[in-house]
């Protein structure tokens, strides 16, 4: 209890004796911030719960979710053997979920990797060297950000072809230019302070100051916006899945899951509501952690 109350006292102390103390009772207050938001603390236990049930799918499931069984199509939920019932061609669609939750998460994370940094690279480079190379990005931009998202995904798709890869690749090639207009807004406020006048004279080229000095007080209003971009990534890779241009079948994606109950939607509801309930509270629980998180990261917020 002693070794508990003085690390707390540690890390909320107000003359930190380094750095790393500093930054650890930073993120800190950030945590106790964070937990006194209750929906952002359920948004969090839901993608928890979420998220390991998709890493733990194997041990939770109980059928295999690719294997067909005709006698039992189409039965209802609540029964011993289907908790939540069976599609068309007899799958337990319980089992289906967990395992479609793996898809869902690994194209959220694979996009949250490429396209906020590229949107970082594009609006970084805009901003700080400005002059015709800002207005040339920031007018690629403005093309990206002309079209609907899932519009523009589409096409992209066509062009490369169904499948969880090009889907990926092509939300992500959609997803980038909000994150670039963020970047370019924080180094143009950024580029001209006194402290990055004194790096410069100190020696340190475009790239070095860019990099080691921009980038990371670009970090947290990325953060924020990937987080409630998760959501839209969702619906997104849903919808491309919806009319087959995502994962392929027999793949258990809920997006591909819903197109097929849809069929049904009058006498068996369950089929396209079950995934439909899926995707809405994964794409809820990344709304409420995303507020959360803004509440945290705001510096504007954190001041008053």
């Amino acid at each position: 209890m002693n070794q508990a109350t003085s690390l707390r006292d540690w890390l909320l102390t107000e003359e930190p004796a380094s750095r790393r103390q500093a930054a650890f009772a930073s993120w800190y207050k950030g945590w106790l911030r964070f937990r006194g938001n209750t929906l952002a603390m359920v948004g969090l236990y839901v993608l928890a719960l979420l998220i390991l049930a998709a890493i733990f799918a194997p041990l939770l499931a109980t059928h295999d979710p690719f294997v067909q069984d005709l006698g039992n199509r189409l039965m209802p939920p609540g029964s011993e053997e289907h908790i939540f019932g069976t599609d068309s061609l007899g799958r337990d669609i319980y089992s289906r979920i967990l395992y479609g939750a793996r898809i869902s998460i690994y194209i959220v994370l694979l996009v949250a990797m490429v396209a906020p940094l590229l949107g970082l690279i594009v609006g970084t480079v805009a901003g700080y060297a400005g002059g015709w190379a800002d207005v040339v990005l920031m007018r690629i931009t403005d093309i990206f950000l002309a079209f609907p998202r899932l519009i523009l995904a589409l096409a992209f798709v066509a062009a490369l072809g169904a499948g969880i890869e090009n889907a990926v690749l092509a939300i992500s090639l959609t997803a980038w230019p909000p994150y670039a207009r963020i970047a370019r807004a924080e180094t143009l406020t950024i580029r001209n302070s006194d402290y990055i006048h004194a790096i410069r004279l100190q020696g340190a080229g475009p790239l070095r100051i860019v990099t080691r000095h921009i980038w990371p007080l670009c970090v947290s209003s990325l953060v924020v916006r990937v987080t409630l971009d998760m959501a839209g990534i969702i619906l997104t890779a849903a919808g491309l899945g919806f009319l087959g241009l995502g994962a392929q079948p027999p793949s258990p994606e809920w997006g591909a899951m819903i197109s097929e109950g849809r069929k049904f939607i009058l006498d068996s509801w369950w089929v396209a509501t079950i995934p439909g309930l899926a995707i809405f509270s994964i794409s809820l629980a990344f709304n409420l952690l995303g507020d959360g998180l803004r509440d945290v990261l705001d510096p504007k917020d954190s001041a008053t």
